[in-house]
């Protein structure tokens, strides 16, 4: 489900329907975006948000002082020369144009990445609605639970404060994020997660927390808030969201730092260029020194950087995954060590029937229908995945159950059914199946109760869960026909899943509170390489540390607050937004969605967004080059006519090479904003293989595409008189 369309669920009468309109497509780029995106790139132009970026900034002081140089020259009279070869009039002109394109094309991907993430903020913001709160004076939950008799007073959303007390009755708005405390409602959470269908909510488990502006839509419950005012789950929604709220990474720092150094080192080179050709008395132009340096300086990467970064964590908010901040997203890119929970992440949560296994001379449609028979009635998944198998088999009993029910009960474990002709039918744990038989004088050939013991503690020892089903006849004669096979099932594909990430060189350890035997079982059949049976949150947090001891990064979800501790020192802890607040507050991620399986997609993300800079990294370093070739000469034919065998690309003039390479130096930029915001894709390998694979295609690209691309321009500049 993603966030980018939103249905919502009808309001209860005289309720306004609650929910935000569809929200910013998910595609790389759209004219849309980009018309969205206009204002914010030219308020990009003030020098003082400029200065943040260095590499660009350099750019935007060249522009200023070309534009100065091109106003100026008309008035100083005699022909333009550098390097001792004359240049049109409109060189500088022209140059200065082309800084300034470069310039705004590098606001323009920052913009649109930001307009993405402030278009779902401004969705977000309409959720965020003052609303009337009916708070407790003095709650107390051992005399009065519910609430029902005590004294409240009516408040505005935006005067709660943390640890009140409110009442939420069916069709209103929750007013505030918060826990509950008594009671169990549906609650409508579309304008959050953008998934039309209810949820339950409960006191006393792990589903207690609620969200401010979300709707109840059944039932009365009491919250306690759990958030200050302008702190709600929301208002941090907002923050993160917006990409001019993002904080630098680490990694990004690292790289912003390297870019600035090679920064003020061709400043340095560009300066001591012209005492050196001043010395053969051929001086070059201020404007040739400046597109040098703008072309030799990363200006490629300097302008895409930051859009990378953005664009990284709108992937995560358009899969409904927040992170809490780009440290998460990045670390999820180099996660080492991947903790999945086994029920509802790697098997379906529910055991579900998988085999029938027949004794001595039953035949097997006879135990088939016989079970499915006894299941028609029974509500659990257990009973419906018996029935459901039994019609894959071929056996077909039916809808209606056509007897008296014998539901299960703790005291004799078994459930059932007896039929009008007195036939009865049971299944259930073996040892009260027999007793039950046995209980009317039936007694079972010592083969057949071996037989039966052994097909049990097979399955016993597999992981799953023998049901055995007897028959006893109306004349009081009983038969065991066999067992049923439940298992706690895998989901399809994580097999294959858990294998890409092997491959990715990541670990997977599945955690469970079973015993070591069906963990072993079920670890074994996932495909997953450790588990950790009988987990505690203790044991949970230990083996975490453990992992990080040893050099590797963890990642893990949880929805528990059981599970807080070990969210918070996990590197990567991906809380359930179905969770408590206490696990939300511990991890650094929340999935709106509450999928523990979307796991593996934030980390193939942070992969993704590592990948995308170091190959646009790679690119902008290995295209300069090419610029080199195609400036160099041309600065220099006229001290130095040697310098000509490098005209490698027979570009017509100085003037026009010089041009062309400026030109070349904007227009990629533009060209590589939809790989920016969409990014490089990923493909599962090791760090060798990625690193050979990056360094052929946008390094060797990155020779090759300048030099192409600069000769073509070249031809369509000559064109152009003086040049």
């Amino acid at each position: 489900m993603s966030i980018t369309t939103t249905a919502t669920t009808p309001a209860p009468a005289g309720h306004e329907p609650h929910g935000p309109a569809p929200r910013t497509p998910a595609g790389a780029f759209s004219w849309s975006q980009i018309v969205q995106a206009l204002p914010g790139t030219f308020r990009k132009l003030d020098p003082r948000l400029q200065w943040r970026n260095p590499v660009m900034f350099v750019v935007w002081v060249g522009a200023v002082l070309t534009t100065a140089l091109a106003v100026a020259e008309p008035f100083l009279g005699g022909p333009a020369e550098s390097g001792g070869t004359v240049v049109p009039w409109s060189f500088t002109g022209a140059i200065a144009i082309w800084l300034w394109l470069t310039v705004l094309f590098a606001n323009l991907a920052e913009a649109v990445a930001e307009g993405r993430g402030k278009a779902q903020a401004d969705t977000l913001r309409k959720t965020r609605t003052s609303t009337t709160a009916h708070r407790v004076a003095d709650y107390d939950a051992s005399v009065d639970p519910s609430a029902e008799r005590a004294v409240m007073e009516d408040v505005s959303s935006a005067d709660l404060r943390l640890g009140d007390t409110v009442v939420v009755a069916a069709g209103d708005l929750i007013p505030g994020d918060g826990d509950i405390v008594w009671g169990i409602a549906s609650v409508d959470e579309s304008a959050i997660t953008g998934e039309s269908a209810p949820v339950i909510r409960e006191s006393g488990g792990d589903r207690s927390a609620v969200t401010g502006g979300t709707r109840v839509l059944s039932d009365r419950i009491v919250v306690r808030i759990t958030s200050k005012p302008g702190e709600t789950f929301v208002d941090r929604m907002i923050a993160l969201v917006e990409g001019a709220a993002r904080q630098k990474t680490p990694n990004e720092i690292a790289l912003s730092i390297l870019l600035a150094a090679l920064t003020i080192v061709f400043v340095v080179v560009a300066l001591t260029l012209n005492p050196i050709a001043s010395y053969a008395a051929k001086p070059v132009s201020i404007a040739v020194l400046v597109a040098l340096l703008v072309c030799l300086i990363p200006t490629t990467i300097g302008a895409l950087l930051s859009a990378i970064g953005i664009a990284g964590m709108d992937r995560l908010v358009q899969r409904n995954v927040l992170a809490m901040s780009g440290r998460a997203v990045e670390a999820a890119g180099d996660v080492t060590t991947l903790l999945l929970d086994k029920t509802g992440t790697i098997t379906y949560g529910n055991r579900r029937a998988s085999a029938f296994v027949r004794l001595g001379g039953v035949q097997e449609q006879e135990l088939i229908r016989a079970a499915a028979l006894s299941s028609l009635a029974d509500p659990t998944p257990e009973g419906t995945s018996i029935v459901e198998l039994a019609v894959r088999e071929g056996v077909d009993v039916g809808t209606t159950a056509p007897g008296e029910i014998v539901p299960f009960t703790a005291q004799t474990r078994m459930s059932g059914l007896d039929l009008p002709d007195g036939t009865q039918i049971r299944k259930g744990a073996g040892s009260a199946v027999i007793a039950w038989l046995e209980a009317d004088g039936t007694r079972l050939a010592s083969s057949l109760v071996a037989e039966l013991e052994e097909h049990t503690e097979h399955i016993s020892q597999s992981g799953g869960t023998p049901l055995v089903v007897a028959r006893k006849s109306a004349d009081g004669t009983g038969e065991v026909l066999g067992v049923v096979h439940l298992k706690d099932v895998v989901k399809e594909g994580l097999a294959e899943r858990f294998a890409e990430l092997r491959a990715m060189g990541i670990r997977t350890v599945m955690i469970t509170g079973d015993n070591p035997l069906t963990a072993q079982a079920i670890a074994k059949e996932a495909g997953v390489d450790d588990f950790l049976a009988e987990a505690t949150p203790e044991q949970k947090l230990a083996y975490i540390r453990t992992e990080q001891e040893g050099g590797n990064l963890v990642a893990m979800t949880g929805d528990g607050t059981n599970d807080a501790p070990a969210l918070a020192q996990a590197d990567v802890g991906v809380a359930m937004n179905s969770g408590t607040s206490a696990a939300k507050e511990a991890g650094n991620m929340v999935d709106l969605d509450s999928d523990p399986t979307k796991l593996i997609d934030i980390v193939r993300i942070g992969k993704q967004l590592l990948i995308t800079r170091g190959a646009l990294t790679t690119f902008s370093i290995a295209n300069d080059v090419a610029k080199y070739f195609a400036i160099i000469p041309a600065m220099f034919m006229g001290v130095f006519p040697g310098l000509s065998v490098l005209n490698i690309m027979g570009l017509h003039s100085p003037a026009s090479a010089v041009l062309s390479a400026v030109i070349f130096n904007a227009i990629v930029i533009v060209l590589l904003v939809p790989l920016a915001l969409r990014g490089v894709r990923y493909r599962a390998a090791n760090a060798s293989a990625t690193l050979s694979r990056n360094l052929l295609v946008y390094g060797v690209g990155g020779i090759i595409a300048p030099f192409i691309g600069i000769w073509l321009i070249d031809l369509v500049v000559r064109l152009i008189p003086g040049f």
